[in-house]
């Protein structure tokens, strides 16, 4: 162990960063999002944060070549009919009645090289997943991840596969030869402004009184309208007949700031500390992030309560094994920023927010500022007091159950 490690308590374990140039390729096609995997990646080499480090400096990441996921994997959640139909259709020639069936239109067409995206978002994610259940890394990244709508025989908001329940169901087997009697406990994380529907649904379980491996949180916007529509997407009611103490959100009012974030947080960390996880992801969407053309939050990258302050807390200071996931993010070059600073803070090297955008193929993209902050705007933040106070209210019931449930474990 290097003695900086030794001092300091880090991670001797470098940060698993998962990349192929066919994963960038095939993930630059998304309609959503087309060449932001392209961008991301191009503005993280100009920064050097992969480049390997040799002599008495530790190695911070290690990049990973990822495998496609094969049919096999893919069926652990999807059915058979979706993947049949979303991976042997070509875009110019479908049945629409299926594809409407599958999710298949509007906001998820078909669009050409589809199979190979499955296949290799799923396997890229799971990728990562095995890295930290492996043990060769407390930490792995995969940005392409986290496509938190699709469902299990549906695609949906942009998302065509389903990689973070994929990943959760992962984890969350029994790993014989390293603890032959324990079941490993998974908590999601999600950041991104929509709710983590189809992640939520997978593993809720309505009216349950025994203990899950699996925890949910999601903290999003929700309004009347505002995509998914979800009953779960609400404040959970512990009377209710479907509470799951497992299954929980954060709804947040339009201009969510670091303010508002850094008042929930709280109970982001009881939450953790109560479930105990092994595992964690972190879908980091970036479509709250201030200049999103979603233009519904007010966050941004740096200070108290910022999405690189919980990032940097998550990794640094929780216990457990994480997985890093993408997530939503439409203005591409603020994508490319955000996901450049947090892997610098995975790796335990921040970068300047003030940073120069290094002078390379892609510099002009990052016009006018030319560096890699994404600051706040002016939008008011109408998360009340009294609405803030309303969440902490009941989250002390909610955290009521799920202590009493982790105390008294049926698993």
């Amino acid at each position: 162990m290097d003695s900086d490690v030794e001092s300091t308590g880090l991670r001797a374990k470098p940060v698993a960063y998962i990349f192929s140039e066919d994963l960038v390729k095939i993930s630059s096609r998304l309609p959503s999002n087309r060449n932001r995997s392209l961008l991301v990646y191009s503005l993280v080499h100009a920064y050097g944060l992969l480049t390997t480090c040799t002599g008495q400096a530790r190695q911070r990441f290690l990049v990973v070549r990822p495998r496609p996921a094969g049919k096999k994997e893919l069926l652990a959640y999807h059915t058979h009919d979706y993947l049949e139909y979303a991976m042997n259709q070509s875009s110019d020639a479908q049945n629409l009645l299926e594809a409407s069936e599958f999710g298949l239109e509007d906001d998820c067409p078909m669009f050409h090289g589809i199979e190979g995206y499955i296949t290799q978002v799923a396997g890229a994610t799971l990728t990562g997943a095995a890295v930290i259940r492996n043990d060769i890394s407390d930490v792995a990244i995969c940005w392409d991840g986290g496509r938190h709508h699709a469902k299990k025989a549906r695609a949906s908001g942009f998302c065509y596969v389903a990689d973070c329940v994929l990943a959760i169901l992962f984890l969350k087997r029994t790993v014989p030869s390293v603890h032959p009697l324990k079941k490993s406990r998974v908590m999601y994380l999600d950041l991104d402004l929509h709710f983590s529907d189809a992640v939520s649904q997978a593993f809720h379980k309505p009216g349950s009184t025994t203990t899950a491996q699996v925890l949910t949180l999601s903290i999003h916007h929700a309004a009347p309208g505002f995509f998914p529509v979800s009953s779960l997407a609400s404040l959970p009611d512990v009377d209710d007949p479907a509470f799951d103490p497992f299954t929980l959100s954060v709804p947040l009012k339009a201009g969510a700031s670091t303010k508002t974030f850094l008042r929930i947080w709280p109970i982001i960390e009881r939450v953790k500390d109560i479930f105990r996880p092994d595992f964690i992801l972190v879908q980091c969407g970036l479509d709250g992030l201030a200049g999103d053309p979603m233009a519904t939050f007010n966050w941004c990258l740096g200070g108290e309560g910022s999405l690189g302050w919980c990032v940097q807390r998550i990794v640094h200071e929780w216990q457990g094994k994480k997985l890093l996931l993408g997530g939503g993010g439409y203005n591409t070059p603020n994508a490319a920023r955000a996901w450049t600073y947090l892997t610098s803070v995975a790796g335990g090297i921040p970068l300047s927010l003030d940073a120069d955008i290094p002078e390379y193929s892609g510099y002009l993209h990052f016009k006018p500022s030319f560096t890699l902050d994404v600051p706040p705007g002016n939008m008011q933040d109408h998360n009340t007091e009294e609405y803030l106070q309303t969440i902490e209210a009941t989250y002390e019931g909610i955290l009521s159950v799920l202590h009493s449930r982790m105390v008294s474990p049926t698993l």
